[in-house]
């Protein structure tokens, strides 16, 4: 049965759908010898390349899934030619897994990595509204009224972000739960405040708590996948 390209390389876990997308825009990508177009498909007995190396698929693909407190200072990209200090390079996993969205390089804390495309594709839809969970700490003093207006909106990249869950817990420390991911959202939404991020950390994503030590990582537990499949159940795995 043929596959559209970009699921195919997902479901060999070679990357998600998403990054795929940006190899075939990038020429980077053949089917027998022929630099392949966004939405070709794939049969049974073609060859599938990515800047040269075969790409095939497994008939016992192990999924993997990993829980991983990225340091501050480390880049969260698979290409391992555009950064020296990317996540891939620091973990040194004996098989291909690649990061199930992005922390910037400034920050620091929980980052799920795999090689399931599906599973990446499911939470990275926003519209699912997953639970995102960070600590943060800004450049001078929060109050109330910080307090109030991150919870209740504030106007990034021509729009309003989504109510979310504020909470301080010093002088300039709080803790915030997203549901939704724009580029540098904290970063921008504090900037627009007036203020300027210090340090920001993830420490949970959905129902996975960040419990490893700074540079570690350790593979997800069978009941917290049970839990995360239960949560992502009603996720589409496309994204539009």
């Amino acid at each position: 049965m043929a596959t559209r390209i970009n699921k195919y390389l997902s479901e060999v876990g070679y990357c998600s759908r998403r990054a795929a997308d940006s190899l075939i825009e990038e020429g980077k990508v053949t089917i027998n010898g022929e630099i392949t177009e966004m939405g070709t498909k794939v049969d049974d007995g073609d060859q599938v390349e990515v800047e040269g190396q075969r790409i095939e698929k497994s008939t016992k693909h192990e999924k993997i899934y990993l829980v991983f407190n990225k340091p501050a200072g480390i880049v969260c990209t698979t290409d391992r030619r555009v950064e020296s200090d990317n996540i891939i390079d620091f973990i040194k996993y004996p098989t291909r897994i690649f990061p199930i969205g992005r922390l910037d390089k400034p920050s620091e804390g929980l980052i799920f990595l795999t090689n399931d495309g599906d599973i990446v594709n499911k939470i990275l839809r926003a519209r699912n509204n997953h639970e995102k969970e960070y600590i943060v700490s800004v450049n001078r003093p929060i109050n109330r009224d910080f307090i109030n207006r991150m919870s209740n909106g504030v106007e990034i990249l021509d729009t309003i972000t989504k109510n979310c869950f504020v909470k301080q817990l010093g002088p300039k420390k709080f803790r915030i739960i997203l549901t939704q991911g724009l580029n540098r959202q904290i970063r921008r939404m504090c900037e627009s405040l007036g203020f300027r991020v210090k340090s920001l950390k993830r420490v949970r994503i959905m129902n996975i708590k960040l419990d490893v030590s700074t540079g570690e990582y350790r593979e997800f537990t069978k009941e917290e996948l049970f839990e995360l499949n239960e949560l992502l159940k009603n996720s589409s795995k496309t994204y539009d």
